[in-house]
Order: structure tokens, then C-alpha cells, then sequence
């Protein structure tokens, strides 16, 4: 017995830090480049690679370019790219037609990556806002957004999305009864492998300003989201609305954002067991890429820890703008 300091401690946990080697025996969590999506920003035009001011390192691409992204996904091992329009303001109306055109930009951008790099998975955003001349993800009338007319339209934008070659369905749209809709109506026109990974738990945060600059909903917006996304308070409602999107035929659910909200990831991975996704999202990127530009943390350090952070919520994986980074930073 050390008469200073008492008995020597039985449990030292410091033993099996003391080197890399050790560190990497007890490593609980493991986070590798098959866990990301790469969410890309599309556009319209030719040899284009527009930069999104508020989200630094992050442009929108024309197709060209966007199968360029393609390869280099398939290069870097990222298994899925999520697609987001930036949609010709002339081309957004309050009946958002355009959401289902065989056409539009999302679809072209989805049969020219299944063409030319069918390795990676292609997943979309099925929303109205980029459509919606009020900037909202269903239809409004007289400042209500309605649910089961938007449902309608929703699911016609799913079919052109499957018909197109869509591997998953990312539905962000918070509608009550769409996943159900979506899954009858994708099963009767025989898209019976076309998954859906639900955008079931999505929040009405302060943290997706960048990304409406990039699909270029920023000042569009008349009113708020608060009415069909969640109250950020709440936590059980949560579980309630993941039980209800598997339920209805989701294969995979998301909660959005993801770092203030690991709690509700942790909970719904373990309440379900099902795959469990997080959006770390443009406000979460652009905050790191902003500090690290400043000097005031390591860039790549706090890239990998926030990633990390998601593995260890629970999480399957995680639509993140640092996908190609992080493949880069692994390799």
C-alpha cells in the first residue's frame, strides 16, 4: 500500500489506452465510408459547378458534373448519392406539376447515374418545396398546407421517381399517411424492390438554412414549417412517428437533424432495431467548415468525430456533405 496515495487502483483504464495498437482492440464503434450517403445538389445547364456561398466545399452541379460525383463515389467506395434540385424559378408553381414530370431535372439526373454508374445507389428527396412556389413541402391553400391533397401528389412524384430508376425513396415531406400511399401505390405499378427510407422523425430546426440557399428556397418561404415538422421539445412523438412509417412500409427511417438530436437516434435504434439513418445537416456542416476555416478547430478531427458520434447514437449510417472527405481522410 502506497501510504500517500491508498491502495493502488485494481482497475486501471488507462492500460488499455496506452497505444494505438490497444485503443484499437477495445474500439467499440467503427465508422467507415459505407455508412454515407452524399447528398448532391443538382441544376440545370452545361459543365457547371455552381458554389453554394453558405455551405463552403459544396457546389450545385450540372448533370455533367453530377455524373462526374457519380464516379467519384463509385471511385471512393460512397455507396449512395442523395439527389436535391435547385429548380428554374419559372418552373415553380402552386400546383408544383413539375414535381412529376417524367422530365425534370431530378429524373433526367437519376437515369443518366443508374446508366452510367449502376453500382451506386440512387436516393431522392420527395418534398414539394423545390417545386412550390411557397417554398413549402406540400400544397397551400389559403395559408394551410394540406395533407391528404399533398399525399396525392406525392406519390405521383414517387412513381415518376421510381419509373426513372430510383433505388431509394427519401420522402421528407412529414405529411401524415404518405409512406402507406407511397408503398400501395409503388407495389401496384410493380415497383415492388424500390425502398424507402423515411424522413420520419424531421424536426422544424433552425439548422437547414444553408441548404435552402442551395436549392434556392431561401425568401421563398411564406410562413413557417411548424404545423407538419416537429416541435423540437419533443421526444416520444418521435417514436410514434417511426412506429407508424415502418408500420406503413418505410424499409429504413431517418431522424433530421443529427447531432442535437443523438438522443432520438439512440431511442428509435433501440425501441426498433430497424435500419436507423441521421441527416447531419447544412447548418451542422456549414458550422464546422466555418470554424475550421477560422482556425478554431482541426477541420478533418472534428469531421470524423462528429460522424463518429452518429455510430455511436446507433446509427446504420449517415447522409452527410463530408462523405467524400471522410472516404479521402480513411483511405
Amino acid at each position: 500500500m502506497n501510504p500517500v496515495q491508498g491502495p493502488c487502483p485494481v482497475t486501471r483504464f488507462r492500460r488499455t489506452r496506452r497505444t494505438a495498437a490497444l485503443r484499437d482492440l477495445v474500439q467499440e464503434n467503427t465508422l467507415t465510408v459505407k455508412d454515407m450517403i452524399w447528398p448532391v445538389f443538382i441544376r440545370d445547364g452545361q459543365d457547371i459547378e455552381e458554389p453554394v456561398p453558405s455551405m463552403p466545399g459544396v457546389s450545385r452541379l450540372s448533370l455533367d458534373r453530377v455524373l462526374r460525383a457519380g464516379e467519384e463515389a463509385a471511385t471512393l467506395g460512397i455507396p449512395a448519392i442523395c439527389l436535391f434540385p435547385y429548380t428554374d424559378p419559372e418552373l415553380r408553381t402552386e400546383t408544383c406539376e413539375e414535381a412529376w414530370n417524367p422530365e425534370n431535372l431530378t429524373n433526367r439526373a437519376i437515369r443518366a447515374l443508374k446508366r452510367e454508374v449502376p453500382e451506386v445507389a440512387v436516393m431522392t428527396d420527395i418534398a414539394l418545396d423545390p417545386y412550390n412556389i411557397n417554398g413549402h413541402d406540400g400544397l397551400v391553400k389559403d395559408g394551410v398546407i394540406l395533407n391528404d391533397e399533398s399525399v396525392e401528389a406525392l406519390v405521383k412524384m414517387a412513381l415518376a421517381q421510381a419509373d426513372a430508376g430510383a433505388d431509394i425513396l427519401g420522402p421528407s415531406d412529414m405529411m401524415d399517411g404518405r409512406i402507406g400511399a407511397m408503398r400501395a401505390a409503388l407495389e401496384g405499378a410493380g415497383h415492388k424492390d424500390v425502398a424507402i427510407l423515411s424522413y420520419a422523425a424531421k424536426y422544424a430546426s433552425a439548422f437547414y438554412g444553408p441548404f435552402r440557399d442551395a436549392v434556392g428556397a431561401s425568401g421563398r418561404l411564406v410562413g413557417d414549417k411548424k404545423t407538419y415538422q416537429m416541435n423540437p421539445a419533443n421526444a416520444d412523438e418521435a417514436i410514434r412517428l417511426v412506429a407508424r412509417d415502418l408500420a406503413e412500409g418505410a424499409d429504413m427511417v431517418m431522424v433530421k437533424p443529427g447531432m442535437p438530436y443523438l438522443d432520438i437516434c439512440r431511442r428509435v435504434k433501440d425501441a426498433f432495431g430497424a435500419p436507423t439513418f441521421a441527416y447531419q445537416v447544412s447548418g451542422e456542416y456549414a458550422m464546422i467548415k466555418a470554424a475550421a476555416q477560422n482556425g478554431w478547430v482541426d477541420g478533418d478531427k472534428a469531421m470524423v468525430e462528429s460522424l463518429m458520434a452518429f455510430k455511436r447514437a446507433g446509427c446504420d449510417g449517415v447522409l452527410t456533405y463530408f462523405a467524400p472527405a471522410l472516404a479521402r481522410a480513411l483511405a
